[in-house]
């Protein structure tokens, strides 16, 4: 065979080669570490205020400015928000709540009607959503973080110098152009129905910015101490919730609906994309 027709021989089966590889399609990381299985679904509820305003958080509502969730307009109005958030069908409820608030305990009170309900989202909606989809417990999934297991231990002795030295007079508040936002989510939460309240602070890009908000202010404290503070103080609170949906999970058929404030949801929000184990429904996605 001549010199010649061989390198054309080379060149066309280097060119099917090439041609070939293009035709097939890159894999996705889920190909392999999904597959076809079934997965569990999540859907949160980012709640932009609680209801009942402990005002325990950095931002405070002033009594003038706070709603109350059992006028009649505002009833109404949870009402269209209630609807909305049923078409998720969950067949189990987590909600922002430690075991030492007995939410079952208050379900059982609030049914037998040795208590009226509340002016508290718990109440309002997740105690709601029981009803509606015949559900018999409800899942308390807040936690505490690792400083105050520390704390805790038999010899915090050893650790309570430097814990101190961390977290001591640190506060998560972020800036003037934050407070001024919150002040306008608390002007919407005045003025606008729940439903396009709740629709709001649940947008992607919403949650993006709270999560922002804790990277500023006492974040930037010495050279890591704001950044270590708000990881065993913050995140590591909202990673051991994100740990108590994976304990509380038992079939690939599970529904799950969080009812968390909204703070919260901007970092669950990235765990649940991230995760390979969830099917994670958005809450504009909700269909």
């Amino acid at each position: 065979m001549k010199i010649s027709n061989i390198r054309f021989l080379i060149i066309f089966a280097l060119a099917f080669v090439s041609l070939h590889a293009r035709a097939q399609k890159i894999k996705s990381p889920d190909d392999f570490l999904i597959g076809t299985d079934s997965l569990p679904k999540v859907f949160m509820v980012g709640v932009p205020f609680h209801f009942s305003y402990p005002n325990h958080d950095t931002y405070k509502v002033d009594k003038s400015k706070q709603i109350d969730i059992l006028s009649s307009q505002k009833q109404k109005e949870l009402k269209e928000l209630l609807n909305y958030i049923a078409k998720f069908r969950p067949n189990k409820i987590a909600i922002e709540a430690s075991a030492k608030w007995d939410a079952m305990g208050k379900y059982r009170a609030y049914k037998a009607g040795k208590i009226k309900p509340q002016p508290d989202e718990r109440y309002q909606i997740a105690f709601w959503l029981m009803d509606k989809f015949k559900l018999d417990t409800v899942y308390s999934v807040d936690a505490s973080n690792i400083v105050v297991d520390l704390y805790n231990l038999a010899d915090s002795a050893k650790f309570k110098p430097y814990l101190d030295s961390l977290t001591k007079d640190y506060d998560f508040a972020d800036n003037d152009r934050y407070k001024a936002y919150h002040d306008y989510q608390t002007y919407l939460s005045l003025n606008f129905p729940l439903l396009d309240v709740f629709r709001d602070i649940n947008k992607p890009k919403t949650l993006q910015r709270y999560y922002g908000g804790y990277l500023l202010g006492d974040f930037k404290l010495g050279e890591f101490r704001g950044a270590d503070a708000m990881a065993t103080k913050w995140y590591d609170r909202n990673l051991r919730i994100f740990r108590n949906i994976q304990r509380l999970t038992t079939s690939p058929k599970d529904r799950i609906l969080m009812l968390f404030g909204a703070a919260h949801v901007a970092i669950l929000d990235n765990l649940f994309t991230c995760s390979p184990e969830y099917e994670y429904i958005r809450y504009s996605d909700l269909k």
